[in-house]
């Protein structure tokens, strides 16, 4: 049970039910974790806001979602693991590539080293090495795309922050956390 309040419409105010509105409108449901976000109307709609401009970047989304779920299983968020494995598996990843992401890498090469830095990036709280940032270059990324993998990065781990410190009811299919061995 969520230990953070999950505004449902029925509880939802004005300004929480036309949010409410235009996230179904868009994704054709509202996620338990937007219905936490929904608290506070402002955190919801500057994290909406973020999220829709981030997605109009260059990354593709199979790589967004790569280093989404990559950062929910080192952050050890089971509700972003099991929302990105879903929404994952919708943008075309395979479970064999799913598998990779959680492990911190990836089947294909230049997304491998995507997900490798933003792991990297949340191991270091930013202070990576230069040797890492010019292999992301060497791989193909440009600055502006370097900047979206660190937009994702921090948007997740305001996701993984919130899915853990609710501890939200996940509403997508359970993922559960691989345990280090």
């Amino acid at each position: 049970m969520s230990r953070i309040h999950t505004v449902t419409k029925e509880t939802a105010n004005a300004e929480q039910s036309a949010l409410f509105d235009a996230i179904q409108a868009k994704l054709g449901v509202v996620p338990n974790f937007l219905k936490v976000f929904a608290n506070s109307p402002a955190a919801l709609r500057a994290f909406l806001g973020l999220h829709g401009i981030a997605g109009e970047g260059s990354l593709d989304p199979q790589t967004r979602e790569r280093i989404a779920v990559g950062l929910a299983q080192q952050n050890a968020c089971e509700y972003c693991l099991s929302a990105h494995t879903a929404i994952g598996r919708k943008a075309g990843l395979t479970a064999a590539e799913i598998a990779a992401n959680r492990a911190g890498t990836s089947q294909d090469a230049k997304a491998a080293v995507a997900v490798k830095f933003a792991r990297s990036l949340v191991d270091n709280m930013g202070d990576i090495t230069t040797a890492e940032l010019n292999e992301v270059r060497h791989a193909g990324f440009n600055d502006a795309e370097i900047v979206e993998i660190i937009t994702h990065v921090g948007m997740n781990i305001l996701t993984n922050i919130l899915g853990k410190a609710s501890r939200v009811d996940i509403d997508f299919p359970k993922v559960e956390l691989k345990t280090a061995a």
